[in-house]
């Protein structure tokens, strides 16, 4: 392995769309931190399972430590209603104005036995220890994320009642330019911020689509899921949150102040662990 290899990062978005559908496939993006500390974008791309897999193994070629941020529930033990990490996260989000959509077993063609998820875990067969993949400096380390609960935090103006950007177009009813514009307007300052080559460029040719389609939402929330594993792995651990636990599911997402203070008392409430493998040292 070369240095430069050695010493490159790849944080990789994957926005699944839960089932494997050939007509509604997900979106894989990813942000390279180079040995020298410089970010780049890889540009969002429409994939399956199967495509999602090959790129995270290409990403072996050039990157000694690759973090999958996936946008799907990846432990799921419940055969019905919602997982304890769902109910937490439902509290934030339909705070925001938006819905969890509920994860466990008898949801046939996502969580089943036979779901294609399982077969990608297995397949990817990467360490689902997402506080030990920030200190990691090689190897392949999976989590799951949500970009609807990390962007009241990504972008505080979306952070107050009611004030969740719809930026899906796949649902019309609920769909608004302006919620679109908005997220992209966040990604393109965190872009700056965190000076991502590419990033930038991007979303700005994004933002001329004058009808946006889900497939476009797909690739902005696999650039999303990359955005909070860049998060996770460079921002102060101060300003990230796991939420639940890695028997009956957790999610990992950034957290301003305003948001932490929501989430601890809805967990409290839930009883639900926070930041559980940070306090107690426990390596599963």
């Amino acid at each position: 392995m070369s240095d430069e290899v050695a010493g490159t990062t790849s944080l990789i978005g994957f926005d699944s769309a839960w089932t494997d559908s050939p007509k509604a496939p997900g979106a894989i993006s990813v942000i390279r931190i180079a040995c020298d500390g410089r970010r780049s974008l890889v540009p969002p791309t429409l994939v399956s399972f199967d495509g999602a897999l090959a790129v995270i193994e290409a990403e072996a070629s050039v990157s000694a430590l690759r973090v999958v941020a996936l946008d799907q529930p990846t432990i799921v033990p419940n055969q019905t209603s919602l997982r304890p990490v769902d109910r937490v996260a439902a509290s934030l989000i339909s705070w925001l104005g938006g819905g969890v959509q509920p994860a466990n077993r008898s949801k046939i063609g996502m969580f089943d036995d036979a779901a294609p998820v399982w077969r990608f875990k297995e397949r990817l067969g990467a360490m689902e220890d997402p506080e030990g993949s920030r200190s990691a400096t090689a190897g392949l380390f999976l989590m799951e994320v949500f970009p609807a609960l990390a962007l009241p935090s990504l972008g505080p103006a979306f952070c107050g009642r009611l004030l969740g950007p719809r930026y899906n177009p796949g649902r019309r009813k609920t769909f608004t330019l302006t919620g679109w514009h908005a997220v992209i307007a966040a990604v393109r300052r965190i872009a700056i911020a965190n000076r991502v080559i590419g990033l930038t460029e991007w979303v700005d040719n994004v933002s001329t689509i004058a009808t946006p389609r889900k497939a476009d939402q797909d690739r902005l929330d696999a650039v999303l899921c990359a955005l909070i594993g860049l998060h996770w792995h460079t921002a102060p651990r101060t300003t990230s949150m796991m939420i639940g636990d890695r028997t009956t599911g957790y999610m990992i997402t950034p957290a301003s102040a305003d948001v932490r203070v929501r989430l601890k008392v809805a967990a409290d409430r839930a009883g639900v662990p926070i930041d559980v493998d940070l306090e107690s040292g426990i390596q599963m």
